[in-house]
């Protein structure tokens, strides 16, 4: 028997319905990695205060090309989807008019048309088999439509989810970008790795700002405290600074005052950080020479709020407005971390 236009449509569009219920996820995809507002040195140092900055860098890093790749993956199948629900909503639109077309054809006729194409059969048993496939060809017709409506609608109800997934990986990515682009920039700040090698704690402590004239700025100090290290003198924004630093931890040798010669140490604004319990000696480990990164890490660190002029380390200088430039002094300052204070 041949096919009518209207089976011939209906057969049609069971690859495509098949296609679309086949290939509507369920559910999206786990967004990865989980959405976080935390900063780099927060989701990297919970439970371990010692985590280096050059292994934050490595990790967050990873975790942005992750989340970058997260993203290029969703994207990509949320365009595949929007393709089908275009494909989907043709076939459908494509069937209405034959729908409409039929409806009118049974409202115009009533029952004439089933019964003229009962009456062309040649005998009881083609009768049979064409009553059977008229039946079969309002069923399918049907059914086949409600599937392809159903079809639609998990699929829009999917990608409702999937732009929802693709939005929030897009901010975990952007998150993981701010995290990377933090850990890199806290390590040129504190030198990089021409200075630390890497070797230097992820995050600092925060110190008790020194006090600030009205305008917000550091006056000029007197030599008028007693120096904890000497039987000099220190300025208060001086010893200020020394008590933070040995509250951070830092409890090696230290020297502030000295008499005579120029620069800071003679006016009681300065302090030479050593990397020993006693004496002056350069560092010849890993663990010596990570003492001095971290001490130097706190002051640059905290420099603004401690009123810090300048820090020399490892044949390096920092000044607030400038930065680390190379220092060509005397002493390559690789036994001890010097902090001049304004």
């Amino acid at each position: 028997m041949t096919a009518s236009p209207r089976r011939w449509l209906i057969l049609a569009l069971a690859p495509l319905v098949t296609a679309v219920l086949v290939t509507a996820p369920a559910s999206p995809a786990s967004a990865e990695p989980g959405g976080s507002s935390s900063t780099a040195q927060e989701q990297e140092q919970n439970g371990d205060s010692d985590a280096l900055l050059s292994d934050v860098i490595e990790n967050t890093n990873r975790r942005y090309v992750t989340a970058k790749a997260a993203v290029e993956k969703s994207v990509k199948a949320q365009t595949q989807l929007a393709n089908q629900i275009k494909q989907a909503e043709g076939r459908r639109d494509a069937l209405i008019p034959e729908v409409d077309k039929i409806a009118k054809e049974q409202y115009m006729t009533g029952n004439l048309s089933s019964i003229g194409y009962l009456l062309q059969a040649n005998s009881s048993g083609d009768f049979l088999e064409k009553a059977v496939s008229l039946e079969e060809i309002n069923r399918l017709h049907n059914a086949k439509l409600r599937e392809l409506n159903e079809a639609l609608r998990t699929i829009k109800e999917s990608k409702v989810r999937l732009d929802a997934e693709v939005k929030q990986q897009q901010q975990n990515a952007a998150v993981m970008k701010k995290q990377k682009d933090q850990a890199t920039d806290a390590l040129a700040l504190v030198g990089g790795k021409g200075v630390t090698d890497g070797l230097v704690v992820a995050n600092s402590p925060e110190a008790a700002p020194a006090p600030r004239n009205s305008n917000g700025g550091f006056s000029a100090e007197g030599c008028t405290e007693k120096d904890p290290t000497t039987n000099g003198c220190v300025t208060k924004r001086t010893l200020h600074m020394y008590k933070e630093v040995k509250k951070a931890g830092f409890n090696n040798f230290v020297g502030c005052h000295r008499d005579g010669g120029p620069f800071e140490h003679p006016k009681g604004r300065a302090c030479d950080w050593s990397l020993q319990k006693s004496g002056f000696s350069s560092f010849d480990t890993d663990k010596e020479f990570k003492y001095g990164n971290n001490l130097m890490a706190f002051l640059v660190r905290n420099g603004e709020e401690l009123g810090i002029y300048y820090v020399i380390w490892n044949k390096k200088i920092w000044f607030p407005a400038n930065g680390w430039s190379n220092y060509h002094g005397v002493s390559d300052h690789t036994d001890h971390v010097h902090v001049s204070m304004l």
